[in-house]
């Protein structure tokens, strides 16, 4: 195990008063949803292969971060916080140090945080305990992916054995009436892609006007798949005395407008100081271009690549790694936005569950796969951006474990 000098405190509050009412949803409207991201399939400039290469830092463990709280100061139900004792939580990461009170006294909360800071049960353990102090709400969580709006919901369902507490998911992809019936029911948490979100409250399927909490994750992804317009719609129909939960990895103008319309007055935490990839070992693996999937193969068959996700850059390139691996007798399957959503549930729970050990995925995976023991990620292709390659790179090194980053440069 390695230890940290890192002293990174990260977060500023702000304990002021509510303040008055919002101001309606302002900004000039964006191109639909439907539109999905316009991105280029490849890098149109080639990233400088430095930025690949970091060595790991010595790791710090959750029970050494600077906290001030532990769970039981919250006040908690007694039966949830029996379940988080039951998932072996010690005690609270800073993001849930910081914002777990803060969102119990029902304000508005706006965090900056990564990917792998445990910003999920910092948001889902205290609205879990105001379901339980007061069923009559009904809490609505919007995310960027179909992936991500699953694991958001299993982490929730995780803190809930024995707990009157139900949930739905409003995904694409998968059966609608299923959802419909779901949703219907009345269920204290709807959890899903804000264009999915949309059509069922157009349906009148869900009443945005009974919404008390909305939480907003990976707000700015949400923005790079072009679905403003979907989450203006959604959020001007939502009681103007609501909670709002507002979470990003970065700020930028688009983003600080949005930050005036839906909140009140907020407690504000940047953790930005906590890198998700700081315990995660980066190097390039130079191959010519014609040999990468002959190296790939080599690599696969070295002892230590345990449990390895590799990004490609389309859907056809997925697939053909995926098949020649598994030619070669390699455990691999495939990942990317072309499969039915059934399907892609299934090869995400068969890879948790180590069916197979070789994930081979398109940037459906970057984000919103929350596995834990993810030895190696290598990207066969080049990321577009800085940005992508950080939320790749995540997938690896979390918690207390050190992970992996291999990128293959031409050379």
């Amino acid at each position: 195990m390695y230890r940290s000098n890192s002293n990174s405190q990260g977060g500023f509050r702000n304990f002021s008063g509510r303040g008055q009412s919002r101001p309606a949803f302002g900004g000039r409207p964006s191109r639909p949803s439907f539109g999905g991201p316009r991105r280029p399939r490849f890098s149109q400039t080639k990233m400088n292969p430095s930025l690949f290469i970091k060595k790991a830092t010595e790791i710090v463990t959750i029970e050494e971060q600077t906290t001030i709280h532990s769970f039981e100061d919250f006040g908690l139900n007694p039966s949830l916080l029996e379940n988080i004792k039951a998932k072996n939580f010690t005690k609270p990461t800073q993001i849930q140090d910081q914002a777990i009170e803060s969102i119990m006294d029902g304000r508005d909360l706006l965090g900056i945080a990564d990917t792998g800071t445990g910003k999920t049960a910092a948001f889902a353990i205290p609205l879990i305990n105001s379901i339980l102090e007061n069923p009559n709400q009904q809490i609505l969580i919007m995310a960027p992916t179909r992936e991500l709006a699953m694991q958001i919901k299993q982490d929730i369902r995780s803190f809930t054995p024995g707990l009157r507490v139900y949930l739905a998911l409003a995904i694409g992809g998968s059966f609608l009436r299923e959802q419909i019936m779901d949703i219907r029911r009345g269920p204290h948490f709807i959890v899903g892609t804000p264009g999915r979100i949309k059509d069922l409250g157009e349906r009148r399927v869900i009443n945005f006007s009974k919404i008390t909490t909305l939480v907003l994750d990976e707000v700015d992804r949400m923005l790079d798949m072009g679905f403003i317009a979907d989450i203006k719609s959604i959020v001007d129909q939502t009681p103007k005395d609501r909670q709002t939960l507002f979470f990003s990895a970065t700020i930028d103008r688009k983003i600080e407008g949005l930050i005036g319309s839906f909140l009140r007055d907020p407690v504000s935490i940047s953790l930005k100081n906590m890198n998700p990839s700081i315990h995660v070992e980066q190097d390039v693996v130079r191959v010519p271009r014609h040999l990468k999937e002959e190296k790939l193969h080599e690599m696969m068959s070295k002892p230590e690549f345990k449990k390895v996700l590799v990004f490609g850059a389309t859907q056809r390139i997925v697939e053909q790694l995926s098949t020649s691996l598994s030619q070669k007798g390699f455990k691999a399957q495939s990942l990317h936005g072309g499969k039915p959503q059934n399907k892609r549930t299934q090869v995400i729970r068969a890879y948790r569950e180590n069916i197979f050990n070789i994930l081979i995925a398109t940037d459906v995976a970057a984000r919103g796969l929350d596995i834990s023991d993810i030895s190696h990620v290598i990207n066969y292709d080049q990321p577009n951006n800085f940005d992508d390659y950080t939320h790749r790179i995540g997938r690896t090194g979390r918690g207390d474990a050190k992970g992996y980053a291999l990128t293959f440069v031409e050379g």
